[in-house]
């Protein structure tokens, strides 16, 4: 096969190349541990290794040879209205491994379907009908049309924004639910937002600088740019794949049962919950406040608001409500701060002089340092050694 190996397309060739094998890697990986979300992420890296194939290929002069360039020409490698839901529901099955496609999410690929019918049209036109170039006789790639670009820009603008969402919804159930909400996977989501963010940032400013798509002289740092992009989120989404993740589904479910609850008990706090009886709420923060102080539940790292409610009677939209609305905070800062207020107690005892503050941390329910910092500061506005300096050293 013809390919001229020179600067730019061994480079692209290089990212093509490995896309490719992760995109296998993480297909083989979605098999093995049945996670939904490494076959999105494949499908993903694949369509990214297609994505930059005209350009690798053009800088390797196929677009000057036949019968390459009708490869080129009639394949359509570039699926910018394919890649952004691609990624979007990457994210939605990585939030809830449990998450089930439907007929109404079909709807998300029909501008990508109908791009792919427009491609076949187009081939059997002006290879089987005609047997002449009749679309293509300005000899300009059907893929690099201003307007096709444009749709996929904007197509990127609108997946960001439902995976930003879907994010949001996720975070929130998380800090209302479990008290170790801070080590869940909000570090890769992060990260994979602000790539996908990076990914809208690069390309909305390749079009102010270069418009035209067809010249393959000034895209080629964009096609870098958008293999490193790609390329990180293809290695570090396998990494995150081999680590257990807590199914946003599994969270939810067991959160919101109310099955093993008394009925009469849950039908007098459905009957209350529309009209919420503000003269139930000390009596409620009173129950919550004595399972805490006596029987220190928040020593749990692992605690979550279903084990309240079944300590207590109820359902967890009632104990979520009392603590919302009573302490104004969300579950898991709630926790935190009981946590925080008995490595204080230790701290006045002098428990630090004997153990590590880690240590005393992790005995009050905490998981990790960097948590057990961030909630001591906003407890405190002063880090465990600022207090220590300031209130206990003699």
């Amino acid at each position: 096969m013809y390919f001229d190996f020179n600067e730019k397309s061994s480079i692209l060739f290089l990212f093509f190349f490995h896309g490719l094998v992760f995109g296998k890697l993480l297909l083989l990986k979605g098999f093995q541990n049945d996670e939904k979300s490494n076959f999105w992420l494949s499908g993903f890296t694949l369509l990214c290794s297609f994505y930059i194939a005209p350009f690798m290929c053009g800088y390797a002069d196929w677009y000057g040879s036949l019968p390459y360039r009708d490869v080129l020409f009639y394949v359509p490698f570039q699926q910018v209205l394919l890649l952004p839901p691609v990624l979007y529901y990457y994210i939605k099955t990585l939030l809830d491994k449990s998450f089930k496609f439907s007929k109404k999410d079909f709807l998300h690929f029909v501008p990508a379907i109908a791009y792919l019918i427009y491609s076949i049209v187009v081939f059997v036109t002006d290879k089987v009908v005609l047997n002449d170039y009749y679309f293509y006789e300005d000899q300009q790639d059907k893929d690099l049309d201003a307007w096709y670009q444009v749709a996929g820009f904007i197509s990127l603008v609108y997946y960001l924004i439902l995976s930003l969402k879907v994010y949001g919804q996720y975070k929130k159930i998380i800090y209302n639910t479990i008290s170790f909400a801070d080590t869940m996977l909000f570090r890769w989501a992060k990260r994979l937002l602000i790539a996908f963010l990076l990914l809208l940032a690069i390309r909305a400013l390749f079009f102010v600088l270069n418009p035209e798509w067809g010249e393959f002289g000034k895209k080629f740092w964009y096609y870098v740019c958008f293999s490193l992009l790609f390329y990180f989120i293809s290695i570090y989404g396998f990494v995150n794949s081999v680590r257990s993740i807590i199914s946003f589904h599994e969270i939810t479910s067991d959160t919101n049962s109310i099955d093993d609850v008394p009925t009469n008990v849950v039908a007098n706090d459905i009957q209350n919950s529309n009209g919420y009886e503000t003269q139930n709420l000390p009596l409620w923060k009173t129950r919550i406040e004595t399972l805490m102080l006596e029987e220190h539940l928040y020593e749990n790292p692992e605690l979550t608001l279903m084990e309240v409610c079944d300590r207590l009677g109820t359902h967890s939209k009632k104990i979520s409500e009392v603590i919302n609305q009573g302490y104004g905070l969300n579950f898991n800062d709630f926790i935190n701060h009981y946590r925080t207020k008995a490595v204080i107690h230790r701290l006045e005892k002098g428990d630090h002089t004997n153990v590590t503050l880690l240590s005393i941390a992790l005995d009050c329910g905490f998981n990790s340092k960097s948590t057990f910092n961030r909630a001591f500061k906003r407890y405190t506005n002063q880090t465990p050694k600022e207090y220590i300096e300031t209130y206990l050293k003699k």
